[in-house]
């Protein structure tokens, strides 16, 4: 008799899960025998009136279904795959005004506008400030240790870059960064106890995000500056974002782009830290390669959802119409077929075709040059400032459906 694949009633997306570890051996085991499987929920578990969804394990079928938006909705029942059984569907449709949760053209609008502010050129212009932001972060976390030389690396080194960077990058005062930072927590820590975070405290959260945005819009419109928000919202004759819109947008950014770095940095801080071997090679070689490891190592999102638009067939699964398809990037990242050693945190990994930053099509991630820029910028000056780091604690993972995330790693200089 042969071992089933999972568990009775196991879930990927139980946060209980995620609080303890990723599930690798699950993730093989549907790769291996079901890379379409059917995870069966009690309907309202996760907010949505149904009886489960496919879990897609393999790197070839999160691709597909990434880049087939006709076939598998991100706006139906939007990209996030497990929300709290208490929200209502109202405040679900709510989440439909961000650019995650849209599909084209809807999406292509929006996202052609927003990528102004993300060219070559725009992430150049901020390098030299956030260089100089890492030094100071890494700096001030040293001067914040105990007499052991021991802190804690998310809330003095990991935090702060992305938020500094979202800060410069659309020109929020560095003084409002952890307005940004309690409100993005706020959004994303709703399954975690720890938080105390109710459906209601993260809505609230998000309607502060989108009135401080539309605050910050509106002084543009009325004044514009050479910054993002500017250009954004004030090019009224070349199509615009208006208020609203660019407040959903801050949104986005507060969660995919600080929430999702402080995590791959705090998660590569751990790799090195505990693969001493890459640690010296990176000290010594600075490979180019390095951020992109860091990235498939970490997978911050481990999965987001897609909605059949219609019946259709994936592997040897047959999905109807209004099916729910969870993409599991984590997984795919770990796809023997696609990378050598996949199990091994290697800073020389080339070509490294991982799905970190999605699985390509219409919502492959808009900033992955900045993300990029700010791993590479943090840990040289992480390197070049406590060359000797050491752990002194395991990490204190996030109860999340969705991300992995660590709230918590202690090190030393000593």
């Amino acid at each position: 008799m042969s071992c089933p694949a999972l568990p009775d009633g196991f879930d990927f997306t139980d946060p209980d899960v995620l609080q303890d570890r990723v599930p690798f051996p699950e993730f093989t085991r549907l790769r291996q025998s079901e890379p379409v499987r059917w995870i069966a929920q009690r309907p309202g578990i996760s907010g949505f009136d149904d009886a489960g969804y496919w879990a897609v394990t393999r790197h070839a079928d999160v691709k597909y279904v990434s880049t087939r938006p006709e076939l598998f909705s991100s706006n139906l029942n939007t990209a996030v795959i497990r929300f709290n059984e208490s929200i209502s569907r109202d405040q679900i449709e709510v989440q439909k005004l961000i650019m995650l949760n849209m599909d084209p053209p809807e999406h292509t609008r929006v996202r052609q506008i927003v990528q102004r502010g993300f060219t070559p050129r725009a992430i150049r212009s901020l390098e030299d400030a956030l260089r100089s932001r890492s030094h100071r972060i890494v700096e001030t976390a040293l001067e914040s240790a105990d007499e052991n030389g021991s802190f804690d690396f998310v809330t003095r080194v990991a935090v702060e870059l992305p938020l500094q960077a979202i800060a410069e990058l659309i020109g929020v005062p560095q003084e409002d960064r952890s307005k940004i930072f309690d409100w993005s927590n706020k959004m994303a820590a709703y399954d975690d106890p720890e938080y105390a975070i109710t459906e209601e405290v993260g809505a609230e959260a998000a309607m502060e995000i989108v009135s401080y945005a539309m605050n910050l819009a509106a002084a543009r419109k009325e004044c514009p500056a050479k910054d993002i928000v500017s250009r954004l919202v004030a090019a009224e004759d070349e199509g615009n974002l208006s208020s609203d819109e660019f407040g959903f947008f801050v949104i986005l950014l507060a969660v995919a782009g600080n929430e999702t770095t402080r995590n791959a940095i705090t998660h590569g801080m751990h790799a090195f830290l505990t693969h001493p071997d890459q640690w010296e090679l990176f000290k010594r070689e600075r490979p180019v390669t390095t951020a992109e490891e860091i990235v498939r190592w970490a997978t911050p999102v481990v999965s987001f959802q897609r909605t059949a638009t219609e019946d259709t067939e994936l592997g040897d699964a047959r999905i109807k119409k209004g099916d729910r398809v969870g993409i599991f990037y984590s997984s795919a990242n770990h796809d023997p077929e696609v990378f050598d050693n996949p199990d091994v945190f290697d800073i020389s990994r080339d070509p490294n075709p991982h799905l970190g930053f999605g699985g390509g099509g219409p919502h492959f991630c808009l900033g992955k040059s900045l993300a990029v820029l700010e791993i590479n910028l943090i840990f040289n000056a992480v390197a070049e400032a406590m060359p000797g780091l050491r752990l002194t604690g395991d990490p204190r993972r996030l109860r999340s459906a969705w991300l992995n995330g660590v709230k918590e790693l202690q090190v030393s200089t000593r």
